[in-house]
């Protein structure tokens, strides 16, 4: 009788409880900081986080929270809502990231829509939170961290308090057993049209979404680097890089309220940072201070650069006079949000500087784990020879299938199983994407299409902008 074949491997759980027990038994000593308006940095150990962490986790608990409860946040980048971003998830409830910045209208439409039970909310915010209490009808419980920072009005005096809980909480014994495919964390994308949209990762997609993040061609993370967060928390996980940080141990600083180029000169120098990433105008602003004041970023290896696209100008800049490199990558909230990254294959190494930054200023070719084609507006697939434009249509095990309790939204999805982004774009034959708009956004002139991202990158490159 021949012995079975398949299926002789362990099937072993992808959730992140198993990145924070690794960090906690790895990376004791390494140290995680947050930015204090006036104050030197708030310092602890990872010793510390993942103690705070299982006490948080009995909060939680005490606070009745159950599996598959949504529990909010609604704060600035910090170390508290890093714990947030952990014992949320492994308690079995799901994080939900809230975006202070949105309108109240879309604001209490997500909380209602989500079902949010618990909202913890940073004291310099209340005002936001303040604004649509009054209408939010599956909020049970307020929590508020003090951050240091005034707000007017100032949240109540008898809403609980995040430290105070802390203090009082048994830490938990044990995480709970979860299942990969278990949702972990969701955010919202809000678009031109219609209400906001529910994204809902699993610790499966968010566990695979770490590898390809941390690996070489990825965006080489390591326990190595020093990263600043500056990326909000509510954005799409902040790129996920709090969790992949974490789990490969890093030395993290968090941005804490309101972080101005300034903050983020200061820290960089202070803290020999090696990894932050932002969007474009956060790095002109940056590049001023430094030329002006003499602030040393040359620390810094790795700039990814998000949102929209840096002028290669900027890119060449960086390189050149700071020692820092900037990468570009392009993703999605519905993408966790990793598609591509722009780096030079080897041979491209040897090539002029002039082609090299050519490259570079692409958005890049897709990570491991993404499979990503361009399709025109009657559903054909588009070559890769760096001319025909289509919308660019992706597919991965960190990429969503469905949006949360949004049947309308089907349309989104094609009938073979890839996701529309609505982004269109060029793919040169190496596998280079170059975004050359969003569906909705291009312009036609004189019978042709034309690029309002070309026309946007080309305005900010200019030197009299």
């Amino acid at each position: 009788m021949t012995a079975p074949i398949h299926d002789l491997m362990m099937d072993y759980p992808l959730t992140l409880t198993q990145f924070f027990e690794r960090s906690r038994r790895l990376f004791v000593r390494k140290t995680l900081a947050t930015r204090r308006p006036g104050q030197p940095l708030f310092r602890y150990t990872y010793a510390d986080f993942a103690e705070r962490t299982l006490r948080l986790a009995g909060v939680l608990r005490d606070l009745g929270v159950r599996r598959g409860d949504r529990v909010a946040t609604l704060a600035w980048n910090s170390h508290r809502h890093l714990e947030l971003y952990w014992a949320i998830p492994l308690s079995g409830a799901v994080l939900h990231t809230l975006n202070f910045r949105l309108s109240a209208q879309d604001l209490t439409y997500i909380v209602n829509h989500a079902g949010d039970t618990v909202i913890f909310v940073d004291a310099s915010v209340w005002p936001t939170l303040a604004a649509i209490r009054e209408r939010l009808t599956t909020v049970r419980t307020i929590v508020v961290m003090q951050d240091g920072v005034p707000a007017a009005p100032a949240p109540p005096t008898d809403l609980p308090e995040y430290e105070t809980l802390l203090a009082g909480a048994t830490p938990l014994s044990a995480w709970p057993q979860l299942a990969e495919t278990d949702a972990a964390a969701m955010c919202y994308t809000s678009g031109t049209t219609g209400h906001p949209k529910g994204v809902v990762y699993t610790h499966r997609a968010l566990y695979i979404h770490c590898l390809a993040q941390a690996m070489a061609d990825g965006m080489a993370l390591s326990e190595n680097d020093v990263i600043l967060h500056i990326v909000p928390m509510f954005h799409a996980n902040a790129w996920c890089v709090p969790f992949c940080g974490t789990m490969l141990g890093s030395t993290q600083i968090f941005g804490g309220p309101n972080p101005q180029p300034r903050d983020i000169c200061e820290i960089v120098q202070g803290e020999k940072v090696t990894f932050v990433g932002a969007v474009p105008t956060v790095w002109i602003a940056v590049k001023e201070l430094v030329e002006t004041e003499g602030y040393d970023i040359s620390s810094i290896r790795c700039i990814p650069i998000g949102g929209s696209a840096a002028p290669r100008r900027l890119l060449e800049h960086y390189d050149k006079h700071f020692g820092a490199s900037m990468m570009h990558a392009w993703g999605m909230t519905e993408m966790s949000p990793l598609g591509t990254t722009s780096r030079l294959k080897s041979y491209m190494r040897e090539w002029p500087e002039d082609q090299q930054y050519a490259v570079r200023a692409t958005q890049g070719y897709p990570s491991v784990g993404v499979d990503l084609r361009i399709v025109d507006d009657e559903g054909r697939e588009q070559p890769w020879d760096g001319q025909a434009m289509g919308e660019i249509q992706v597919r991965g095990p960190w990429i969503i299938r469905s949006y949360y309790d949004n049947p309308e939204s089907a349309e989104r999805f094609t009938p073979d199983g890839w996701f529309r982004t609505g982004d269109v774009a060029t793919v040169d034959p190496e596998g280079y994407v170059r975004i050359t708009d969003r569906t909705k956004d291009l312009i036609k002139s004189g019978g042709e299409w034309i690029s309002s991202i070309d026309v946007e990158t080309m305005i900010m490159g200019h030197p009299k902008v």
